[in-house]
């Protein structure tokens, strides 16, 4: 049996007393690609958010190596360490490529991390872009600089949120199968949030459907594509609106 690496329980966030995310049960398996779909203001982001203890939720927990993650418990900075975000849109420092690649190594005191910059820059297909300023980029391309900044830490999780979204297919041809062959070749577990059925099918093992915040159902990628249970998730997938 495939190891829980994260257990979300009767997980809740609200702002302004109005709550936004309600998930009462959710195992993410170790080394799995796991997708979370929706439409906008489902709830998507915010439970990225969460995993990545980027802020606490209002009740309930995320259990993470035994170590419970709530409003009154925090997580070791190690552990968060362990974790991080490729953001849909890329904050990127106003330096090389190299420099935002390595910067993520310089705050955690890596190391000998030239070639770990080089290994990266070449996975995301950047070598030669390695002393452009990242900031005259293609969106593409700093998209991908935010992927090898993300990679070279080495996380045990990578969490995605919308990482292609307005790229175009050859960027996003290049981003997903970095993503496939990062899951396969360092095991890396692997959530991703978006709103493209189709990109959920092609990288998921499992798929969640969210709705109103709360998890309408979450399937193997087969099942969830070929024989939904819920209603809401075969409209969906039809391309109705569903809200």
């Amino acid at each position: 049996m495939d190891e829980v690496i994260f257990r979300l329980r009767n997980l809740k966030k609200e702002y302004e007393n109005r709550c936004v995310l309600h998930v009462d049960s959710l195992d993410i398996f170790s080394g799995e690609i796991f997708a979370i779909v929706g439409p906008s203001g489902a709830g998507k982001s915010t439970i990225l958010r969460l995993m990545n203890f980027l802020e606490p939720p209002s009740e309930g927990k995320i259990i993470y190596h035994m170590h419970d993650f709530s409003a009154q418990h925090d997580i070791p900075i190690a552990l968060r360490r362990r974790v991080t975000t490729v953001f849909q849109t890329s904050l990127l420092l106003n330096r090389s490529v190299w420099a935002n690649i390595q910067f993520g190594l310089k705050i955690r005191s890596s190391q000998d991390s030239s070639q770990k910059i080089e290994d990266v820059l070449q996975r995301v297909g950047l070598s030669e872009f390695s002393q452009r300023r990242a900031r005259t980029l293609s969106g593409g391309e700093a998209q991908r600089v935010a992927l090898a900044r993300a990679m070279v830490i080495q996380p045990e999780i990578l969490l995605l949120d919308e990482p292609t979204t307005n790229l175009d297919p050859y960027n996003v041809s290049l981003i997903e199968d970095t993503v496939k062959e990062l899951n396969n070749k360092n095991k890396t577990t692997i959530i991703i949030v978006t709103h493209n059925i189709f990109q959920a099918q092609r990288l998921a093992k499992r798929v969640a459907l969210m709705l109103n915040g709360e998890l309408v159902e979450v399937a193997e990628v087969q099942e969830f594509f070929q024989n939904p249970k819920d209603s809401r998730t075969e409209a969906f997938i039809r391309g109705e609106m569903v809200y």
